[in-house]
C-alpha cells in the first residue's frame, strides 16, 4: 500500500525498490574486444518488438522509452517508463526490453532503468501509434 491507502508498484513487483530508487533489468555481459558494436538503428529495432499485451503499439513508437546510451564497448543502458505506475507488466517490461535489446548482435550488457520523470503522456506517441490506436 501507498500513502494515500491504494496500491504501490510493490504490489505489483515484489521485489520493487524503495521509492526514488530506479529499477533495473540487466541481461548480457559486456563484448570481446574489436567486436562491431550495434547501432542505434539496430538497438530501435529491438525495441520495437517489445509490446504491452495491453496495447497493439510497441514500446518505442509509444514513447516509453526515453534515453538509449550506447557505449563504445557495447553495453546499452536504457531509459523508459510506463504508461502509469500500476501497468499490469510493471515487473516484467523492463525485463522484456533487456531481454529484446540483449539478444541482438553487438550489445554487450543491457541495463534498463524504470524512470517516472517526465511523466508519461499520449503527446510521447509517434504519429504511427497514434495512428494505429485512432487518435487522429
Amino acid at each position: 500500500m501507498n500513502e494515500f491507502g491504494g496500491p504501490s508498484l510493490a504490489d505489483f513487483m515484489p521485489n520493487a525498490p524503495e521509492p526514488g530508487e530506479p529499477v533495473v533489468a540487466r541481461r548480457g555481459s559486456p563484448l570481446d574486444p574489436g567486436v562491431k558494436v550495434a547501432d542505434r538503428s539496430e538497438v530501435i529495432q529491438a525495441l520495437r518488438t517489445v509490446h504491452d499485451p495491453e496495447i497493439p503499439v510497441n514500446i518505442y513508437d509509444l514513447g516509453l522509452i526515453y534515453d538509449i546510451e550506447i557505449k563504445t564497448n557495447g553495453s546499452v543502458n536504457i531509459n523508459m517508463t510506463l504508461t502509469a505506475p500500476a501497468c499490469p507488466v510493471a515487473g516484467e517490461l523492463p525485463i522484456w526490453v533487456a531481454q529484446a535489446v540483449g539478444d541482438l548482435k553487438g550489445c554487450g550488457e543491457v541495463e534498463v532503468y524504470l524512470v517516472w520523470e517526465p511523466k508519461w503522456t499520449m503527446d510521447l506517441m509517434t504519429d504511427e501509434a497514434k495512428l494505429v490506436l485512432d487518435m487522429f
